[in-house]
């Protein structure tokens, strides 16, 4: 392992790469990385950073979205089919078809989707800033929200606007947790948080404590002891891992994106060698997705 690192490390300087890190990567990934954060702290570094090449240890929309905002920079996936299950429920053809059912509505998208549906989007959102972009349309709007309906219905409510939600969600967020895990852990340790993501099921996220992305879950740790985590597995692994002496807990040991595991260390170091996967998105779907996430990042 510190031999793939040393030469990952001098690969780095050798090409002038910086590694990108999403929260729910391997704790070795993210040791590695020159920055991680969340999805909205991710699509802002990709945007400023000036660097002829990324390496994203994340999934693909997260690359393509850097691409779309860097276009000077060489951005890399290690691995190729890191996907995302939620972004895959919804296509540019049935976001269309959405559209057409509810004329003049805005479509506010969730960052968690392909490039095509951000493209026919106005507005990208994350799961940090979601309250804040719904807030930002008209109150007398019907809202269309994509593909996330628990994150949807969650701004909502937050926000006060009326939102129509696509029915996707995120698999792990979704089955990852049950109310009997809360039962369970609050009977065992009643003096802790519970801090839930807002991708979770609505029935957890009525339990919790506080509702927040992995960027707000990591602030809130900095400054905080005695936490239960609702969302995937390797944020809270890397939180025990930076804060050993702090007691964090996760809801369920079931929540764990494969896609998120798909990369290793090893899979890094290839990328920086054989400078792959290099995601390249059409100029034509670059432009239009690009307005939607500037839309989103000017609220940022």
């Amino acid at each position: 392992m510190q031999e793939i690192i040393k030469q990952i490390k001098e690969l780095k300087e050798k090409k002038n790469a910086l590694i990108l890190a999403h929260n729910y990567q391997a704790i070795e990934i993210q040791e590695v990385a020159d920055y991680r954060g969340d999805s909205l702290q991710l699509a802002m570094l990709s945007r400023d950073l000036k660097s002829p090449m990324i390496a994203f240890c994340g999934v693909k929309f997260m690359a393509e979205t850097a691409a779309i905002l860097n276009p000077k920079s060489r951005v890399l996936l290690p691995v190729l089919d890191a996907g995302c299950p939620m972004a895959d429920m919804i296509s540019a053809e049935q976001l269309r078809e959405f559209k057409a059912q509810y004329p003049g509505s805005p479509v506010v998208c969730y960052v968690n989707s392909t490039v095509e549906v951000k493209a026919e989007s106005d507005i990208c959102c994350t799961s940090s800033n979601a309250v804040k972009v719904l807030q930002s349309l008209p109150a007398d709007k019907e809202i269309l929200f994509v593909p996330d309906r628990n994150l949807g219905s969650w701004a909502a409510a937050q926000s006060g606007r009326k939102v129509i939600p696509w029915n996707g969600y995120c698999p792990t967020h979704q089955w990852g947790f049950g109310v009997q895990d809360i039962t369970n852990m609050r009977t065992k340790y009643p003096e802790y948080t519970l801090l839930a993501h807002p991708e979770c099921d609505p029935a957890i996220v009525s339990l919790a404590d506080e509702v927040m992305s992995t960027g707000g879950m990591m602030k809130y740790v900095a400054e905080h002891d005695r936490v239960i985590i609702a969302t995937e597995n390797g944020m809270t692994d890397y939180l025990k891992h930076i804060y050993p002496h702090k007691k964090i807990l996760s809801l369920s040991p079931k929540a764990v994106c494969q896609n998120m595991k798909k990369t290793g260390i090893r899979d890094l170091l290839r990328a920086l060698q054989e400078e792959t996967h290099h995601i390249v998105v059409e100029e034509d779907i670059a432009a239009k997705a690009r307005l939607s996430i500037d839309r989103m990042l000017a609220l940022s």
